[in-house]
């Protein structure tokens, strides 16, 4: 088998290996890879292949590092709607009752009784409510 073969065959394997990770980092390798076929495929020797492999998919990571698909969320995971389907989920509230300056209710939602906690600067009337944010077995409800 002849080295751009090989380079491009590597190069699909990890494409069919991102295809399984949902990340784009392999795909930017198998860049790299491919872009080491090309090379090889003008008859340049090994370690030139190597060395434009090398550049060309750490070139290709970093430049993914610094978009906007390749950065890490920076923020609260509780409040993540893609992260916890019940947020922006309706609850009926029947009663609240004053803990020091918090508003506590119990309240059923989803087949089990959970706390609910009224967020800061609502006022604390019966009604439905909507999730706003889960803080481990509590959720933390704003007004409609």
């Amino acid at each position: 088998m002849s080295d751009w073969a090989i380079w491009w065959a590597l190069a699909g394997g990890l494409l069919a290996a991102e295809l399984f990770t949902g990340t784009f980092y392999l795909l930017m390798i198998a860049l790299g890879l491919a872009a080491g076929g090309v090379v090889a495929w003008g008859g340049i020797p090994l370690e030139w292949q190597l060395l434009v492999a090398a550049i060309v998919g750490v070139a290709a990571v970093l430049a993914l590092r610094r978009s906007r698909y390749g950065r890490l969320r920076q923020g609260n995971a509780n409040d993540d709607p893609n992260l916890l389907l019940d947020i922006g989920q309706s609850v009926e509230v029947p009663a609240w009752q004053a803990q020091g300056s918090q508003y506590i209710a119990r309240v059923p939602y989803r087949g089990a009784q959970w706390d609910v906690e009224l967020l800061p600067g609502h006022h604390a009337l019966p009604g439905p409510y909507v999730i706003r944010e889960i803080r481990g077995s509590r959720l933390l409800v704003a007004p409609r």
